[in-house]
Formats: structure tokens, C-alpha cells, sequence
């Protein structure tokens, strides 16, 4: 048992299981437990997402910062010495075709 465990009773414990219940205001605003902002990494004044999965639960996923996704393309070489909008003129371009029948 840990440390944060030890003066917990059984109850405290299963509900660490099941989740924690936060109160939400009128406005919709709702604080995210600290061992999940620390799990997640979550630091103010950053930004979280809410998305629904295929069954329907509700997951909540870290977005990372401008900062860190800064480079990320620059990191990469190059598949192709073509535009980026040439590229994807050509695939709407299939994808009307598939739908028409025509491909």
C-alpha cells in the first residue's frame, strides 16, 4: 500500500478506482483532479480535449503546446518534391471519381 493509501479507508480506495466526482459550475467549468493533471501532464494555462470514443465513453487527452509541435514537420524529410495543395487536389479529385463510379 502507498504512502497516499495509508490513511484511506477502503471506500476512498475503490472510488480512486472508479473515478472522482467534481462539481461542475454554472458555467460549465469543472477542475480536473490532481492525480489526473499529473497523469495527463496537464500544467496551467494548457489545454485538454474531450472525445467520445466508438462505445461512447468519454475520453480527456492532453494537447500539446504550439511549442511542442513546433518542428515536428520540419523534422521529417520530404516524401515528395510536390505541393502540398497539388497533393490534395489530386486526392479529392480520386475520391470524386471512387464516388462517381468513374475509379
Amino acid at each position: 500500500m502507498s504512502k497516499s493509501e495509508r490513511g484511506k479507508n477502503t471506500e476512498d480506495r475503490e472510488e480512486e478506482k472508479e473515478g472522482e466526482v467534481v462539481a461542475v459550475t454554472k458555467n460549465g467549468q469543472a477542475t480536473i483532479p490532481k492525480r489526473f493533471r499529473e497523469k495527463l501532464g496537464i500544467e496551467p494555462p494548457e489545454k485538454v480535449v474531450f472525445r467520445e470514443t466508438e462505445t461512447g465513453d468519454v475520453v480527456v487527452e492532453r494537447v500539446p503546446s504550439p511549442g511542442e509541435m513546433r518542428g515536428f514537420t520540419a523534422e521529417k524529410e520530404p516524401e515528395t518534391g510536390r505541393r502540398a495543395t497539388e497533393i490534395l487536389r489530386e486526392k479529392r479529385e480520386e475520391d470524386k471519381r471512387k464516388r462517381d463510379g468513374e475509379g
